[in-house]
């Protein structure tokens, strides 16, 4: 006899917002399982007014609104049980990130939580990994978001660090990110990965998960840095235009999706990764995992 329950998790990132309910499925003996029922994404960069000018503007917070207003009436309509709404680094920077957080309560219904870079880091640490790390093996796991990035290295099973970096897509290509965060990033790396050899990448975030989408290999199969690299020259070399129209990316990743691929081509350089992994998780999967064991 099995149990089938719903949940739900509201990622508010600096690039776009998702809405994923999964299955949650028990059976008495048998390990839970989680399936994703819906995702949908809503192209609504609050990077770009938080890190330029420092607050939420006013359309973005009437589209942030109607947003939520969707989302409420779609958990509504597949009777999630329960859901967890997190912003991230956008929300964390704006100074009325509060007050749009009362603001999207009010209207909405929908409470959110502003959480921090080291929640955000650890909820997707948590994440369920067991099928794809092997336990004698060493991996860095690389979430790579609109405003932040984070890392997690992996060994043994275990979680032996973990940091975030205001490294994003959307502060990347507003230039916002000086040669010193760069560094700070190399030497973290490094220096977490220097005593294990060799270490694997497992890769997070809409631009990888297009890339390998891309590049038509099954889902276990991870991808090569020659690869990676290659891709990375090829969609350099595109116009904004031509990576719209003659690869069909959507206008929202067309401009973020090369320095996403900076920041993990950088990661596996300075850990020494040759092979990067691109499994379908991030932080809305670990929230829901979170809920469910009570993590949070």
């Amino acid at each position: 006899m099995i149990n089938i329950k719903k949940y739900a998790a509201i990622d508010i990132g600096s690039n776009a917002m998702r809405l994923l309910v999964s299955n949650i499925i028990e059976e008495q003996g048998k390990e839970t399982q989680f399936s994703k029922s819906s995702l949908v994404r809503v192209p609504i960069r609050l990077g770009q007014d938080a890190f330029t000018v420092g607050e939420i503007s006013d359309e973005n917070i009437e589209r942030m609104v109607d947003a939520m207003k969707a989302y409420h009436l779609l958990m509504k309509v597949h009777k999630v049980e329960r859901y967890k709404a997190c912003a991230t680094s956008a929300m964390r920077e704006a100074y009325n990130g509060k007050e749009v957080v009362d603001i999207v309560r009010n209207e909405s219904g929908i409470d959110i939580e502003i959480i921090d870079g080291k929640t955000e880091a650890a909820i997707i640490a948590s994440t369920d990994l067991h099928h794809l790390v092997r336990t004698e093996q060493t991996y860095l796991y690389v979430d790579v978001g609109g405003g932040s990035t984070e890392f997690s290295l992996f060994s043994g099973g275990k979680i032996i660090a973990s940091k975030s970096f205001k490294v994003g897509t959307v502060r990347l290509i507003n230039d916002m990110v000086n040669d010193i965060v760069w560094q700070e990033i190399e030497k973290w790396i490094k220096t977490n990965t220097q005593d294990y050899e060799p270490v694997t990448l497992i890769g997070s975030g809409g631009n990888i998960n297009k890339v390998f989408k891309m590049s038509g290999k099954l889902q276990e199969k991870p991808l090569s840095y020659i690869y990676l690299n290659g891709q990375y020259a090829m969609l350099d070399a595109m116009t904004y235009e031509q990576r719209v129209y003659e690869l069909g990316l959507n206008p929202d990743r067309a401009d973020v999706i090369i320095p996403a691929l900076r920041v993990y081509l950088n990661a596996m350089k300075w850990s020494g990764a040759r092979q990067i992994y691109v499994p379908k998780i991030g932080l809305a999967d670990g929230v829901i995992k979170a809920l469910y064991y009570g993590r949070i």
